[in-house]
């Protein structure tokens, strides 16, 4: 929000300077955008236990937990791409049967570089005592360079409008006088309720539970030109 204000105000103190030396300027937005196939995935999974004792309920989590940390281990994913993130124990307490029950629940993210492991990770994860599968959050390896051939596509967007309404008043394009980054700090990503894939089936033929798409990449920006007559 800061960032945003600022940069209003020095678009206010730009155009009042131009305005003050009377220059003549073409203000236009442009957007650049950027599909792309994701090649990683960030995984949030999750091992729940339930029983009428805390420590029994936390030490079935944690045996389950181990097991589900070994197996990631296994699949050959490196230590700084899988991260324990939320570490819960609730006391359920039943005022009408005056009885307690303990929910232990322990979350883990995974980040997987190799989408091609995506159905066997998940089976095994599945099979080792995870029990609740958040979501899939696609991503792409290359999302700087990414991120700059989308703003590069958008002072082209923004340079193409400005020369249509230059042309149709009959004038022409000088210097770019300002330009101002509008593209949103988060870019959206498909998300998928994963629920679903606990249940997965695999056949011998090697049944598909993953669709990874495409992911958009914007970049927006708010260029003023210099309006000069055509000679």
């Amino acid at each position: 929000m800061k960032k945003t204000l600022l940069l209003f105000a020095f678009l206010c103190m730009s155009l009042t300077q131009a305005q003050e030396r009377q220059i003549p300027l073409l203000t236009v937005n442009g957007e650049g955008k950027i599909k792309v196939v994701p090649d990683q995935a960030s995984i949030s999974v999750s091992v729940i236990s339930n029983g009428t004792k805390s420590a029994e309920v936390k030490k079935a989590n944690d045996t389950k937990v181990d097991a589900v940390l070994k197996y990631i281990q296994k699949m050959n994913i490196a230590k700084a791409d899988f991260q324990t993130q939320r570490v819960n124990l609730y006391d359920n307490y039943d005022y009408e049967k005056k009885k307690h029950d303990y929910q232990a629940t322990q979350t883990i993210t995974i980040l997987l570089k190799d989408l091609s492991k995506y159905d066997e990770l998940m089976e095994g994860l599945v099979d080792m005592g995870v029990n609740n599968i958040s979501g899939v959050d696609f991503k792409t390896s290359k999302l700087e360079q990414y991120r700059s051939d989308a703003r590069k596509a958008a002072i082209k967007n923004a340079r193409a409008k400005a020369d249509d309404y230059a042309t149709s008043l009959n004038q022409s394009l000088g210097e770019a006088f300002t330009v101002i980054d509008n593209s949103p700090i988060d870019y959206p990503r498909p998300m998928f309720n994963a629920m679903a894939m606990a249940k997965m089936e695999m056949s011998d033929g090697g049944n598909q539970t993953l669709a990874t798409g495409e992911i958009e990449i914007t970049a927006n920006v708010s260029v003023s030109y210099v309006l000069k007559p055509t000679r």
